[in-house]
């Protein structure tokens, strides 16, 4: 039996080359976690946002035999910063905080939900009052902006591209006002109550409370809309064990065919999820080149 003399002891070549495999194994396999930690960005009122997922949490947690914890975030911009920091395994992103995270920290996109329109994207709009006499970029000037969050593509990235298009190049000086309301319904509520004169919100949210408050139809009017971005997918870490990656994905697409599914693609508002992928965000990132934003030194804070 071959033999090497160590620190002055005899030891076997084949137990040396054992013990060395075992130091090495951690860095060939990823652990399964304990719970899979999904962050949530604040679109709508948090009461809602958590009952909004909840059939869909249990569902992937008996899918994929690991619990599921949702955390929604404060503000869409903390989401960036939280994804590491909280070490979270993945997150329902908007489209501009996803492209965000692919771009910064590599996460992997695996679903999106079709809305119950059938669509599986959404658009940015601009709103007013139908009394406010405001039907164009240039009766704009002077007025309250509200927008959502500046890691919002149709809450902040969409009306500086959209104003931009328009000619007008400073955005902050153009109004006589400006504040962040940190939701999209928030958004749409301050138009209609009067302490915006124009809001800026995601027209899934815009049709949700529509049928839910009959004065958002009767006072308010829609006077731009932005391309088609994708609906907030689930984006995992890169480095999420790749049978967890695929249970989560199988789980998701597989919603529509199973019977324990449709109560909870009910409770989500949705038809079904679709396959997603990086590329399909390229739109933010032509919005964005628009909007005069480089997405990768971009300050999401909100000021």
């Amino acid at each position: 039996m071959t033999r090497q003399l160590i620190h002055g002891r005899s030891v076997s070549l084949t137990f040396i080359i054992f013990v060395s495999l075992l130091l090495l194994q951690p860095t060939f396999a990823c652990a399964q976690p304990e719970r899979l930690l999904i962050g949530l960005i604040p679109e709508m009122n948090i009461f809602k946002q958590k009952q909004r997922f909840h059939l869909l949490g249990e569902y992937l947690a008996n899918k994929t035999g690991v619990p599921v914890e949702f955390t929604i975030l404060t503000r869409y911009g903390n989401i960036i910063e939280s994804f590491t920091t909280d070490k979270m395994d993945g997150a329902f992103f908007g489209s501009f905080t996803g492209a965000l995270a692919i771009g910064k920290l590599g996460v992997v996109p695996l679903a999106r939900p079709v809305n119950l329109d059938g669509s599986s994207t959404y658009h940015g709009l601009l709103l007013v009052r139908k009394d406010s006499g405001i039907s164009s970029a240039a009766a704009m000037r002077g007025k309250r902006m509200a927008y959502v969050d500046k890691a919002t593509t149709a809450g902040y990235l969409f009306p500086l591209a959209y104003l931009k298009e328009q000619g007008i190049k400073d955005a902050a000086g153009f109004f006589s006002e400006t504040f962040f309301t940190g939701s999209h319904d928030a958004a749409i509520i301050a138009v209609l109550d009067g302490k915006a004169d124009i809001g800026a919100a995601k027209h899934s949210v815009y049709d949700r409370i529509e049928k839910e408050n009959p004065r958002i139809k009767a006072e308010l009017k829609i006077i731009a809309r932005s391309p088609s971005v994708p609906s907030n997918g689930l984006c995992v870490r890169a480095d999420l064990p790749a049978a967890l990656k695929g249970k989560l994905k199988r789980a998701l697409l597989d919603l529509e065919a199973d019977p324990a599914g449709k109560a909870v693609l009910a409770e989500f508002g949705a038809q079904r999820f679709i396959e997603t992928t990086a590329n399909d965000y390229q739109p933010v990132f032509d919005m964005a080149t628009k909007a005069g934003i480089d997405i990768k030194n971009y300050s999401y804070r909100n000021e």
